[in-house]
């Protein structure tokens, strides 16, 4: 089975340890992040406006405890006074200076309510363009990036890494200019105390950067064995529910729960050990910061006695020494932070940046409605340089003829009708409609000559008239409803709870696969396209609602040029054409009477389904 799509990052604990551990680092990320700026430049006022407001906020709550040690420092004298029956407690200045601090901090709590404000507009008004960017670049890329690529790889990039990009470059940016100005800040304020305690306290900061980065080392590798398991097991609990018949089968329930026991017994060991490690970061620095205190409550106490400076200092120092510890853990997660939004940035400008289809050609051949007469001249093509699939290609097709393209396995038959849609262009020759290269065409006016049925069916969640109505959205109800009696499927609708009006959920499973079917059918009439694509889509429906489907497809056909893909030949025994192909060449043409006639590759596989039929 496809390896599923792994998780971006694991899920660590939410202390302050969580986000130290594996991330996905860019491989470019000087580039990711200039071309991040470039997007960002838009913004650069607001930025700037963000830089005021975290800085104002930083400074005005750093500048708190320096007011609050006049406080402390008066009660601390007033105390005093009173002992020595000197004097007594002014708690009219000590009032004032608290309302003064409380003054410092509601500001300061409001800009940080600003500046949270804008950076958050600007990360999603970030996210919201790349977004639409990305879905404007998927219509313009061409088939074969789909095709080499799954689905959920391609979705992850609009969602998974354009969410990651606006968490971290919100929560990244923010915590870097406040943390920033925080360690300058508070730094500053204790020299303003004391410059022989800041000399000792700062003597904290490279014991902590030591330990944060041994906890770091020490718990990344668990933290991408964590990430790693954590991906295989979703992968084979998604693969086991989704196959859980085919389990039970073939008896498979022992060893399907043995390798989960095995793949979740490492995911516990290593995520046990990784949230260990991380969860050591907070009792690490509250121990670095202990000895902090420790040292500026000896040396502080020696100051205080010798008179160089008050009790009301002291508290503040060491409300600062807590301040100072603080910001260096974030600074460490920012880091993380900032290689994760590099990383997912890198994969969405790499999207960006993929080669697209060309949607216009110069001086385009301007087609209105083709009559339908299609040639393919001496076709080549290959997927790759080095292996063509289709060799020579060559057929005339009148408008309104019925072509059929029947043949083994790998045959080449699909190919052609992508080369005709010019999901690919030819390697050398040329397929032309009304006598002109359909690579003179605009690939949208192109497109719009032809309709297309797939043995896959395509429907959205809506309801069954929406879904009718995207083969042309300016139908009208009556027009729906013809489209709906020509495909046979008029009164299975009526009959449904709601009728035209039912909603079909995202997995179109509230009706049947023939009924899907006839819906496709129903909006290809509606569409009215002259050059029609049909996938021989009766393979998996039963005889009866097999030859409504024929019916249907008969009308579709109706004054239309046809290209049928054929498994069943008894379908196409009425076609004005049949091009039997075989290693990418057509081994033999004609109607069913003039191949079977020949009593060649046709003949054999025809009388080869007869056969089964009748065994």
């Amino acid at each position: 089975m496809a390896e599923k799509e792994q998780p971006r990052r694991p899920r660590g604990g939410m202390g302050p340890g969580a986000g130290i551990g594996a991330v996905e680092k860019a491989k470019d990320f000087k580039g990711t992040i200039k071309k991040l700026l470039s997007y960002m430049g838009a913004y650069k006022v607001a930025i700037f406006f963000v830089m005021i407001f975290a800085a104002a906020s930083t400074i005005f709550n750093i500048w708190g405890p320096k007011i609050l040690s006049k406080a402390i420092t008066e009660l601390f004298n007033g105390l005093i006074k009173k002992y020595q029956g000197t004097g007594s407690i002014n708690f009219d200045k000590i009032g004032s200076i608290l309302l003064f601090m409380l003054g410092l901090y509601a500001i300061a709590a409001l800009f940080g309510i600003i500046q949270g404000w804008i950076m958050s507009g600007i990360s999603q008004k970030i996210t919201y363009r790349m977004r639409k960017e990305i879905s404007e670049k998927i219509n313009r890329m061409p088939m074969n990036y789909f095709e080499s690529r799954t689905t959920g790889e391609v979705l992850s990039r609009i969602t998974n890494d354009v969410d990651t990009l606006g968490q971290s470059l919100n929560q990244s940016i923010t915590q870097l200019i406040t943390s920033t100005f925080t360690v300058v800040g508070v730094i500053a304020m204790m020299l303003s105390i004391s410059v022989p305690m800041t000399g000792v306290a700062i003597l904290i900061v490279p014991i902590s950067l030591v330990l944060i980065l041994l906890v770091v080392k020490l718990s990344q590798k668990y933290f991408k064995t964590q990430q790693k398991y954590l991906g295989k097991i979703n992968g084979q609990v998604e693969e086991t529910i989704g196959g859980y018949n085919i389990v039970h089968l073939f008896n498979e329930e022992e060893n399907a729960l043995n390798e989960f026991t095995k793949q979740n017994d490492i995911l516990f060991k290593s995520a046990w050990k990784s949230q260990f490690l991380s969860g050591l970061m907070q009792p690490i620095m509250n121990f670095v910061g202990n000895l902090g205190y420790v040292a500026v409550a000896i040396v502080g106490g020696i100051y205080a006695y010798n008179g160089k400076i008050t009790v009301g200092d002291i508290q503040a120092f060491i409300q600062y020494v807590r301040n100072l510890t603080q910001p260096i853990a974030q600074m460490a997660q920012v880091s993380n932070m900032l290689q994760s939004m590099a990383a997912a940035a890198e994969r969405v400008f790499e999207f960006l940046n993929e080669e697209e289809e060309a949607q216009t050609v110069e001086n385009p051949v301007k087609i209105g409605r083709v009559r339908g007469e299609v040639d393919f001249e001496h076709v080549h093509f290959g997927y790759t340089p080095d292996r063509i699939i289709i060799n020579d290609f060559s057929s005339h097709v009148n408008p309104g003829e019925m072509v059929a393209i029947v043949g083994p396995t790998g045959a080449g038959k699909t190919t052609i009708v992508k080369l005709l849609m010019r999901f690919y262009d030819v390697n050398a020759g040329a397929i032309k409609i009304d006598g002109h290269n359909i690579q003179d065409f605009n690939r949208t006016d192109l497109r719009a000559n032809i309709g297309m049925v797939l043995q896959d069916t395509w429907l959205f969640k809506g309801t069954i008239l929406d879904n009718l109505r995207y083969g042309n959205l300016e139908a009208t109800d009556e027009e729906v409803y013809a489209a709906a009696k020509a495909a046979h499927v008029h009164h299975f609708i009526e009959t449904l709870p709601g009728g035209y009006n039912m909603v079909l959920n995202e997995e179109s499973s509230n009706i049947s696969q023939g009924q899907k079917q006839l819906l496709t059918i129903a909006r290809a009439i509606l569409a009215d396209k002259p050059i029609l694509i049909l996938d021989e889509a009766t393979s998996s429906v039963d005889t009866r609602t097999e030859v409504l489907i024929q019916q249907a497809m008969n009308n579709l056909m109706a004054g239309r040029t046809s290209f049928v893909i054929a498994h069943r030949l008894s379908t196409i025994k009425d076609a004005d054409k049949i091009l039997y192909m075989q290693d990418g060449d057509i081994k033999e043409q004609g109607t069913h009477e003039e191949l079977l006639a020949q009593n060649g590759y046709y003949a054999a596989l025809y009388n080869s389904q007869f056969e089964e039929l009748a065994g």
